[in-house]
């Protein structure tokens, strides 16, 4: 008999190994803060909080308690102590919590306390392991505790918090059921091999296959636009040089980011950042003007933007509209091997308010902008989020698939 394939979180192996100690780690960021979190789970933690000089504490209630060094006896700081008792815990052990001041020196000392105290520093997510082991939380919920935790945007916090409260893993488990169902009519149909008609009517059993196609289906078609949710959308602006692509950067990201000049080939090099629009993300990147040059720098970064749209989400393809022959820039972009292709591109038409009586010249999503008055701004974000996640905004909260693991 096979062995039973181990669990995989975001590439390593989960097992049972070393979850008979007790571990111990400080929870919140590091830096200047006011108070600071170290978490303790396992089988000594009660000895543990005995040896700190936390004298008794009732369940599940925070009380102002003072440590004190369990080798040398010196006070190390007025905390407020939380106990949770197995299996009623996060990870399903012993666990205390510690608030203490935060800062570079209380909280490490507290992590030193603890540990000479019978802990060991744990490893990076060794608590949210200890709690899937124990049975706390399923792998999907794991998952969606690594995406709450990343979570860039307010759309995908949302949804994290959708499948760590079991939306997904409900969803899983409802498709599951019906697989079973329809597995146990086919077996059932098959049994009967010499009757002209079979004990169940053909009819359902086609209905339930066909009720179980459609509703994986609708699971997986928001997958690809689930997925971009973790990491954000990437949003190529491109162009000309002079197109007008630093100040759409600026005016999208909302402040001065990249310099700006009427000075061609100013942008050497690509310039990325995470903007939101509407609660979704978009990975907004800057790029060099697309032209012949023999310019050395300037050519390594019209190369850099070669690779750029080579993997882009989207593009939004700037056009100076006081240029003469402005229309030519599509041409000149359908004509790179990298170039996404119309579906992913929006026509962005720059710097109208410098020409009078501006008519948009026909193409494919095409938007006029100025970012100096604002014009078309709100126009451009109502497109973006239509092309990459329109079916995200049409589908509302519902169970979302946001991992390739999901799929296979």
């Amino acid at each position: 008999m096979a062995a039973k394939a181990e669990p995989i979180i975001d590439g390593e192996p989960v097992t049972n190994e070393g979850s008979t100690d007790t571990i111990a780690a400080v929870s919140t960021a590091p830096g200047r803060a006011a108070i600071a979190v170290v978490r303790v789970s396992g089988p000594a933690t009660r000895g543990i909080a005995s040896a700190l000089g936390l004298g008794p504490l009732e369940a599940r209630r925070a009380t102002l308690r003072n440590v004190k060094h369990p080798e040398t006896a010196e006070g190390l700081d007025r905390v407020l102590a939380s106990w949770f008792p197995s299996p009623a815990s996060y990870t399903g052990e012993d666990m205390l919590e510690l608030s203490s001041h935060g800062g570079a020196i209380v909280p490490a000392t507290m992590l030193d306390a603890v540990c000479a105290a019978g802990a060991r520093p744990a490893e990076p997510g060794e608590f949210t392991r200890r709690a899937y082991l124990n049975g706390k939380l399923d792998l999907l919920q794991v998952e969606a505790t690594l995406d709450l935790i990343d979570a860039r945007s307010p759309r995908l916090r949302r949804a994290a918090l959708f499948a760590l409260e079991r939306g997904l893993s409900e969803r899983i488990e409802a498709l599951r059921a019906s697989a079973l169902r329809l597995q146990a009519l086919i077996a059932y149909d098959i049994d009967f091999p010499g009757e002209d008609d079979g004990p169940l009517d053909r009819n359902r059993v086609s209905d339930a296959a066909e009720a179980l196609s459609g509703d994986l289906d609708r699971l997986l078609s928001l997958a690809p636009e689930g997925e971009l949710l973790r990491e954000g959308a990437l949003t190529v602006i491109a162009g000309r040089p002079n197109a007008g692509k630093s100040s759409l950067f600026n005016a999208l990201l909302g402040i001065e980011r990249t310099i700006v000049t009427e000075v061609p080939g100013t942008t050497r090099d690509a310039v990325e950042a995470l903007i939101s629009v509407d609660g979704y993300p978009f990975r907004l990147v800057d790029t060099a003007g697309i032209r012949e040059s023999d310019e050395r720098i300037e050519g390594m970064g019209i190369e850099v933007a070669r690779s750029y749209l080579g993997q882009a989400d989207l593009v939004l393809l700037c056009t100076d509209v006081g240029r003469e022959e402005a229309e030519d820039d599509s041409d000149t972009l359908a004509s790179l091997p990298e170039y996404p292709g119309p579906d992913r591109v929006i026509n962005v038409q720059t710097k109208t308010d410098t020409v009078s009586g501006f008519i948009r010249y026909p193409a494919t999503r095409s938007i006029g902008i100025s970012v100096r008055t604002g014009e078309g701004l709100e126009a451009l974000r109502d497109a973006m989020l239509t092309s990459v996640f329109e079916g995200l905004q049409d589908a509302g909260e519902v169970p979302l698939v946001t991992r390739a693991r999901h799929t296979w």
